[in-house]
């Protein structure tokens, strides 16, 4: 039988390369995000089914699932750098919903819906779900949620054979890193090489994680050869974790 599979944030990064990935592996996979346009691009010359939502509204994650899915991988998220002298209210509480709640949202609706024995729960997190980090103080805070709304989660579905686990990269090669690569360079007044070899400077692997490297753990944890690993936070990090 072909699995059902979601990706929120689908529509570029990680969240499309995980959709390809598991398109390749003969799934029907629907891929969701608030952007049509993006969702559109990156289903173009694909058998990708698009569904636009927002990870934050309630009622449009609950209509994503009409029916089950086997696979669900919690994708979508946000992220800013600053210091926590510089973080307004506001961009603190949007990076909790995005990340936290929207999680929490996709999760429950997914439960909520029947997923069957066998089903997968992944989301993806961070390094930062692991460590702090001086500027990035609500990312960080989101995804130690993250980790502990996983952990909470796989205990509970355990018995019904499903499992849930976290992905945790470091910087991936994604418009994100790109936003912190261009944010130093501004900063520093730097050239871009400059300003990359003060992110990855000291990862041991000294480069950026690919999407693709991300893509193939999501599906390692959907596979049945991961059917024992459940509420695990696995680094995707060149060993910076």
């Amino acid at each position: 039988m072909t699995r059902r599979v979601l990706v929120t944030g689908g529509g570029t990064g990680i969240g499309k390369a995980i959709a390809q990935a598991f398109s390749a592996q003969n799934c029907q996979v629907t891929i969701s995000g608030r952007r049509r346009d993006a969702l559109e691009q990156a289903a173009k010359g694909t058998d990708l089914e698009i569904r636009p939502a927002d990870v934050t509204d309630e009622a449009q994650v609950a209509a994503l699932f009409d029916t089950p899915y086997d696979v669900v991988v919690a994708n979508a998220g946000t992220g800013n750098a600053a210091r926590i002298e510089d973080v307004e209210l506001a961009d603190w509480q949007h990076t909790l919903t995005v990340n936290m709640t929207g999680t929490f949202l996709t999760f429950r609706a997914a439960l909520r819906a029947g997923m069957k024995p066998g089903g997968r729960l992944i989301a993806i997190a961070s390094t930062a779900s692991l460590q702090g980090g001086a500027h990035i103080p609500a990312y960080a805070a989101s995804k130690h949620g993250v980790l502990g709304l996983v952990r909470s989660v796989a205990q509970s579905v355990a018995k019904r054979g499903i499992t849930c686990n976290a992905i945790c990269p470091g910087f991936v090669d994604t418009e994100m890193a790109e936003s912190a690569i261009t944010g130093l360079m501004a900063r520093h007044d730097i050239p871009r090489e400059q300003a990359l070899k003060m992110v990855v400077g000291g990862k041991p692997m000294q480069r950026l994680i690919a999407p693709a490297e991300v893509a193939a753990t999501a599906v390692f944890l959907a596979s049945e050869g991961a059917s024992s690993i459940n509420g695990h936070a696995m680094s995707v990090s060149g060993g910076e974790i």
